[in-house]
């Protein structure tokens, strides 16, 4: 499904607190608690509480990002990166949440996975060979679930 949603906000800025926003509704839409961090000084955008047994009460640390730059085709990329243009350091985040604007899309990727690795990050729903497709709505990976 493609939308305009956000396509009207200039600046990147703007965006992304427009896209945190999204996050935090859609996220408290699936039954997640969550909560912001005051300030612009945390690692991460958003705390999410797990509800997972063993888990329960833990905040999961969850950094947002998000794209309106499709590149070749259906392909969807943009830059994982913090402060100063530098990979986030292990232990700072554990999920990244990645909003695929056109298409009304998030990732929901473990820091794991990505890790210190990527910065650079390539999406194309469309294709069976797609590297994230299981990660796709992964909503349940914050409620302490499998994909």
């Amino acid at each position: 499904m493609t939308t305009n949603w956000g396509m009207g906000i200039a600046g990147c800025k703007e965006r992304g607190e427009w896209a945190e926003l999204c996050f935090m509704a859609r996220a408290a839409g699936q039954g997640l608690r969550v909560s912001k961090p005051y300030g612009d000084s945390a690692s991460y955008d958003v705390g999410v509480e797990c509800v997972a047994p063993k888990r329960e009460g833990r905040i999961l640390r969850v950094q947002v990002k998000s794209t309106v730059y499709k590149r070749r085709g259906e392909c969807y990329s943009l830059n994982v990166m913090g402060a100063h243009r530098e990979r986030y350091p292990s232990g700072v985040v554990d999920f990244f949440a990645i909003y695929l604007i056109p298409i009304d899309t998030w990732y929901i990727i473990p820091y794991e996975v990505m890790g210190r690795t990527n910065c650079t990050l390539h999406f194309t729903p469309g294709s069976k060979r797609h590297k994230y497709a299981r990660y796709r709505e992964a909503w349940g990976l914050l409620r302490g679930e499998g994909v």
